[in-house]
């Protein structure tokens, strides 16, 4: 076997691509970059303004915590995707059964909550979209809709890394 956590086959140089090729690893990189594109959309087209009106507001039914929240899990994902990435790059090196144990858990810890965090998103952008006027959105639209898409993918691609990590 592979002794605890892998532990048997730590050492050895770097391949980047075998690295690469690992499932975790695409899955990994797959997350980042529906974070990226859930935020980047709210971020860049998640409040807008009337012509009357000069303040901003949130294309979610004009509820600030739904732009917040999409915001907050999508930078969240992007940041713990890059740093379990750079986890998944020193892993073989990591001899010590208790750090791979540690890491391990941690990774299937957040995979779970995320999982969940993505599946509570995409209901609540949903909700509000749906009680958004169409009067109130123009063409910002589009962005919204990439936002809940790539919410809802989110729950699939964290799903597959925590099954990885389990």
């Amino acid at each position: 076997g592979g002794g605890a956590y892998g532990a048997a086959k730590a050492g050895g140089a770097f391949d980047p691509v075998r690295f690469v090729q690992q499932p975790q690893v695409l899955a990994r990189i797959v997350s980042a970059i529906f974070s990226l594109i859930v935020f980047a959309c709210l971020v860049g087209d998640g409040y807008i303004s009337l012509p009357e009106d000069s303040r901003l507001f949130c294309v979610f039914n004009r509820n600030e915590d739904a732009c917040r929240y999409g915001i907050g899990i999508g930078v969240l994902a992007f940041l713990a995707c890059i740093f379990f990435f750079m986890v998944d790059v020193y892993f073989p090196q990591i001899s010590n059964t208790t750090d791979r144990k540690y890491l391990v858990l941690a990774d299937l810890g957040f995979s779970g909550l995320w999982t969940f965090l993505w599946f509570i998103g995409f209901c609540f952008l949903t909700n509000q979209w749906s009680w958004t006027r169409a009067a109130d959105v123009y063409i910002v639209a589009d962005s919204a809709r990439a936002a809940i898409t790539f919410s809802f993918f989110s729950i699939f691609s964290w799903g597959l890394l925590l099954t990885f990590a389990y």
